[in-house]
């Protein structure tokens, strides 16, 4: 776990850090990296009561943190050329439930995280122009273009996360 600093690190991509990896999953993995800080910076520190908040009809922080874990499950899955299974599908269903436990919640999204980067480094040296298909349309992308979308589609929702996190704490 994160703790506090006075003078806070550089961010991860410029901390000179996995340079045994090539350049795309490097950036993915600090992605994660600046996820897993910015969410235990301005997320942590909320009640349970403020994860699971909806000002606004604005979606709560617990459910980007849980979204954020289980599709990056989900979008490593096809990266790695797979289906989903029933139950990752299943997971998909409890979406904007506000039953979250803050233990729940960052146990999931800490899990996911550490897996999530096993995985990513698993596929570090795997050609990142092979084909791959998402969803159940079975769309065509590549792992490269997985990859990518798992850095951009975390940090998206990250940012969601935290500007909702800034304005619960604010009420």
């Amino acid at each position: 776990m994160l703790k506090p600093s006075e003078h806070p690190a550089p961010e991860p991509w410029l901390r000179g850090t996995l340079t045994e990896l090539p350049p795309v999953p490097r950036a993915v993995l600090h992605a994660l990296e600046q996820a897993k800080e910015g969410l235990r910076k301005w997320c942590f520190p909320l009640s349970e009561n403020q994860l699971n908040a909806s000002l606004a009809d604005v979606a709560p922080v617990a459910f980007h943190l849980r979204h954020i874990a289980r599709s990056l499950d989900r979008l490593l899955t096809y990266a790695e050329g797979h289906h989903l299974s029933q139950h990752q599908l299943d997971a998909l269903k409890p979406g904007l439930a506000s039953d979250a436990t803050h233990a729940q919640l960052f146990a999931e999204l800490e899990a996911a995280l550490n897996r999530s980067a096993d995985r990513i480094r698993a596929l570090a040296s795997a050609d990142l122009q092979a084909p791959r298909a998402v969803g159940k349309k079975q769309l065509p992308s590549t792992l490269g273009g997985l990859l990518v979308h798992i850095a951009e589609h975390t940090q998206r929702h990250v940012g969601q996360a935290i500007t909702t996190a800034k304005i619960v704490a604010a009420h």
